[in-house]
């Protein structure tokens, strides 16, 4: 009971720093990957605006079907995992253009987790680029499963999607 109600209070501090539009701090279990694009916060965060653009670069692996990089907005997407297509997403709780985007994910069915994770995209300004960062984090709201769930995560994630957005920014 304990952890739901420490759950109960972050989730009241991200809702609070939605309607602020504050950057989102990231959790202490989280997957990070990074890469330094040759173009400034304005132009990376071009590829943000439209769901053509996002799909060049974040499509791979997994399917966007709705994506609205608003405060409140709404993020769904799809993967196939063993010719079984799963839906996942939620909802968009820091957005700050050309800094970062942050929002809730849950799994829909049988994968869905006691309570959603977290994405965050940011962008900073680094030297004569851009240092472009995805977080995936949350994983200690898994209680004694963290540490399974975090290196299930780790082991499956690569940097494909910031190394597309590095080619499409940069050609």
């Amino acid at each position: 009971m304990r952890s739901l109600q420490r759950y109960d209070r972050r989730a009241a501090t991200y809702a609070e720093k939605a309607r602020t539009n504050m950057p989102l701090q990231l959790s202490h279990l989280f997957v990070r990957r990074s890469a330094f694009i040759a173009a400034t916060p304005s132009r990376v965060w071009k590829e943000f605006e439209s769901m053509e653009r996002l799909c060049g670069w974040l499509n791979l692996g997994h399917h966007i079907e709705v994506f609205e990089p608003r405060l409140g907005g709404t993020v769904r997407m799809q993967v196939t995992i063993d010719g079984v297509v799963h839906h996942f997403g939620g909802t968009v709780l820091a957005c700050e253009p050309e800094h970062e985007l942050s929002f809730t994910s849950q799994w829909d069915g049988v994968f869905a987790w006691p309570q959603p994770t977290l994405w965050t995209i940011r962008l900073t300004a680094f030297y004569d680029g851009t240092r472009a960062e995805i977080f995936h984090h949350g994983f200690e709201r898994f209680g004694a499963d963290a540490g399974a769930q975090l290196e299930s995560y780790e082991s499956g994630w690569d940097n494909k999607h910031l190394i597309a957005l590095r080619r499409i920014v940069e050609n």
